[in-house]
């Protein structure tokens, strides 16, 4: 997702600096950035200037602080685990300046924790973007009680600028979209489990017969298996209802490190990603 974002930022205009905790995720953000970008070109949504201009705005650096320097928005977007996005976001809120806003891409963590290891809670929102970033119009913006009124408005009209349509939703347990969408996406395995359809066959359901333009489980399989495992985990305790719970073939595809399309098999084979 980090990478995604990156690139609707500096494709809106923004100086965008980029890190990781991984050295080897530098390569590959900039490598699938600039395929995107080039896809753009060839489809006419860009011209050669503006991908050139884009690219230009991307710097990568190897430490947080160095990279939060001065920044006006810091957008986080690492593991969905929350007691590695709390110790982040206590670095975060040593290594930029109190009106610097400090957003969480979450798609299910509760925000109203985030925001309360910041000195200025009033900063903290959620910025819940969709994979993928470049082509999904979707920005869930979470809000929590110590939220400021001026940070949600700052944080609508930069996705606005970066091309998204931005709704606003309380912090709650997997906020609207996640709440959504898992209940799909788990209940679509839950059919494969029963034999019910075939994989293609349960997408095409939605596809063809509500509109969807990408049914559940290839849906699953681009957000990761992994990713979904962790957020209906999250939501079973939460919400403690079983529609939730994650099916016994989630489980196992987790185990079997079948994550979807990061790792060439989900509930789809993918084109083997590249190193």
């Amino acid at each position: 997702m980090g990478h995604g974002i990156a690139q609707v930022a500096a494709t809106a205009g923004y100086e965008t600096r980029l890190t990781d905790a991984d050295p080897a995720a530098r390569e590959r953000a900039l490598r699938r950035i600039a395929e995107n970008l080039e896809g753009a070109v060839r489809r006419g949504r860009l011209s050669p200037a503006e991908r050139a201009a884009a690219l230009g705005r991307l710097r990568w650096y190897d430490r947080v602080k160095n990279t939060t320097y001065g920044a006006a928005l810091v957008i986080e977007a690492i593991v969905e685990q929350l007691p590695a996005k709390l110790e982040l976001f206590r670095r975060l809120d040593l290594a930029t300046t109190a009106d610097a806003v400090l957003a969480t891409n979450t798609s299910a963590l509760p925000v109203t924790r985030i925001a309360a290891v910041a000195r200025h809670a009033e900063r903290v929102v959620g910025m819940h973007f969709f994979n993928p970033v470049h082509i999904m119009k979707l920005v869930e913006i979470v809000t929590h009680d110590r939220a400021a009124p001026a940070t949600i408005e700052r944080v609508r009209e930069i996705a606005v600028r970066m091309g998204k349509e931005p709704i606003v939703v309380r912090d709650a347990p997997g906020f609207a979209s996640s709440r959504l969408g898992i209940v799909l996406g788990l209940e679509a395995m839950r059919m494969l489990e029963q034999g019910i359809a075939s994989v293609e066959d349960i997408d095409k359901a939605l596809e063809l017969g509500y509109g969807h333009p990408m049914g559940p489980l290839k849906v699953s399989d681009l957000v990761g298996l992994d990713v979904r495992l962790a957020i209906a985990e999250h939501l079973y305790r939460e919400l403690k209802q079983p529609q939730y719970e994650p099916p016994g073939i989630l489980r196992a595809k987790v185990r079997a490190g079948e994550l979807g399309k990061k790792t060439g098999k989900g509930f789809y084979t993918w084109p083997t990603p590249p190193s």
